[in-house]
């Protein structure tokens, strides 16, 4: 199977295989991260730079390029959608599907990570529905504008950074979920935490549907576009980093990572930090780190053949991350009892509510599980994947 090979029915753009296997490549990637929750002995962030070392940030690090190609892509196949239909149709298209993810990450996702009733926190499938509802408006203008608006906020959003909810008194709640790694207080009490913002991942989402465009373009011609772009997107990334001059949260502003880098006593440790900027929300630096070098291997896979397990992960995404965290929640169960460990907590709320004192296991056998979840789930993905090629129910495009 050829990777750089266009399906092209009248109208539009088919399935572009190249896109697949970066998506599959990544859904694969994402499952280490997911596993090493489920699974870890270690009590403190892998990016904590007093503890940490290479192994242990890398295995984070490498899972960092996800959550910007699942928005980044999820556009891109907007873009592809919207060739075969009118704008009112994938208008529609997205705004129905936008609010099935909503509901599904506060009802069948937060249930897989918890094993118990829903009403979760604002993750990933929230914050892919919610970008998707506001797309769905967007993709009526102009393509170039929309690339304009969308490039400017990502290339301006970390202005905000000072701005925190208590500026806002009741209202606060709001200014979380737009773009603030917090706990908020919804109307009528109920508390949930924001892990996945709005802004910029909406952004992100639209460059991606705008990004799209360059593959109405001849393979070469397109191949040129995706190296140039990730290259500037790489060197620029490298400019900010080592100046920093601008595009990452100073450290303590309630975000994750160390703030500014500069070098420390051990190259260890300068690497590490170099790499250590603010996914929550994505600071500029973030996106240029991650989505730059994958629309590099984008182009390289262009060009290639094969990988066909990743094609399969690809092409069924929502299915994959739904069954890979039940798969792998289970899995941390029966290897618990397996142990003659408890795995009551694991039952209550898992790892969200904290580890036992004596629960745990270090990367390799991390690495293990993880191995065991892919190939498991290569089986039920490859079905589903056939069953959306063989039949066009309309409700197949929402799974």
């Amino acid at each position: 199977m050829a990777t750089a090979a266009l399906s092209k029915p009248e109208g539009g753009i088919g399935r572009i295989t190249s896109v697949d296997v970066l998506r599959g490549l990544i859904m694969a990637i994402m499952a280490i991260d997911h596993t090493r929750d489920y699974f870890t002995n270690l009590r403190f962030e892998p990016e904590n730079l007093a503890h940490t070392y290479y192994a242990l940030f890398f295995t984070r690090w490498i899972t960092h390029f996800c959550a910007p190609l699942f928005f980044f892509l999820a556009g891109t196949g907007a873009f592809f959608y919207g060739q075969r239909r009118s704008p009112a149709q994938l208008s529609r298209f997205l705004l129905t599907r936008g609010l099935w993810l909503i509901l599904l990450e506060f009802t069948v996702v937060w249930t897989g990570w918890s094993f118990q009733l829903p009403w979760g926190f604002f993750g990933v499938i929230w914050a892919l529905g919610a970008s998707m509802v506001i797309l769905a408006a967007l993709v009526r203008m102009p393509v170039k504008w929309l690339a304009a608006v969308c490039l400017l906020v990502i290339a301006t959003h970390d202005l905000l950074d000072p701005i925190r909810p208590k500026q806002f008194g009741d209202y606060g709640w709001i200014w979380g979920i737009l773009h603030v790694r917090t706990f908020v207080f919804l109307p009528f009490g109920v508390g949930k935490f924001v892990l996945f913002q709005i802004v910029p991942w909406f952004a992100v989402m639209g460059a991606g549907y705008a990004f799209g465009t360059l593959f109405k373009l001849a393979p070469e011609e397109r191949r040129k576009w995706m190296t140039r772009i990730g290259l500037a997107a790489v060197a620029l990334f490298i400019l900010l980093r080592t100046t920093n001059l601008y595009g990452n949260p100073p450290a303590g502003l309630g975000g994750v990572s160390q703030g500014d880098w500069h070098v420390q006593p051990t190259i260890e440790k300068t690497i590490i930090l170099f790499l250590d900027v603010e996914k929550y929300p994505p600071s500029l630096q973030f996106l240029l780190m991650t989505i730059g070098p994958a629309i590099l291997l984008l182009s390289w896979l262009d060009r290639r053949e094969g990988f066909r397990p990743l094609v399969v992960i690809g092409r069924v995404p929502l299915f994959f991350y739904i069954l890979h965290i039940y798969l792998i929640h289970t899995m941390a169960v029966v290897v618990a009892l397996a142990r003659g460990q408890s795995a009551t907590w694991l039952t209550h709320g898992g790892f969200f509510n904290g580890y036992p004192d004596d629960y745990g296991y270090g990367l390799p056998f991390i690495y293990l599980m993880w191995a065991i979840a892919i190939a498991i789930l290569y089986f039920p993905c490859r079905w589903w994947a056939e069953l959306k090629r063989t039949r066009k129910d309309w409700w197949l495009s929402y799974l």
